[in-house]
């Protein structure tokens, strides 16, 4: 398996999740220095207490039971990988659909590879239905 192969599999496992409204795999995923970035908030979040904190808020409360995953690209530079990717999700209908971009900073520890960055922003299709 490549990195990137690797990557990529991590993180669509921690979105399943995610969309079943489990926010633990990103979690065990973020390193302690974490850092984090969403269109719902004005500045940028550190550390992984307080991703636990956001996260602890929103557990239970997002349900997608449709998501995909579309594009994925990995880049790799030394013990840091930079994974892009647009996601689409659906909350019951077409019309509750919301596209995103995303991008997530992991570098290798001695655990494996851990988020050390991640970044979400609303698409322009993100806008519509």
């Amino acid at each position: 398996m490549t990195v990137a192969d690797e990557i990529i599999a991590l993180e669509k496992v921690a979105l399943d999740r995610w969309c079943a409204g489990d926010p633990d795999a990103f979690l065990d995923l973020s390193a302690d220095d974490v850092t984090y970035f969403d269109p719902f908030r004005e500045t940028r979040l550190d550390g992984k207490a307080a991703l636990i904190a956001l996260y602890d808020e929103l557990r239970g409360k997002i349900f997608a039971p449709r998501h995909e995953m579309i594009e994925p690209k990995v880049q790799v530079a030394g013990e840091a990988a930079v994974l892009t990717f647009r996601f689409v999700s659906w909350n019951g209908s077409e019309g509750n659909r919301v596209a995103w971009n995303c991008t997530e900073v992991y570098r290798r520890e001695p655990e494996g590879w851990r988020i050390i960055q991640t970044h979400w922003s609303f698409t322009g299709a993100g806008l519509t239905a």
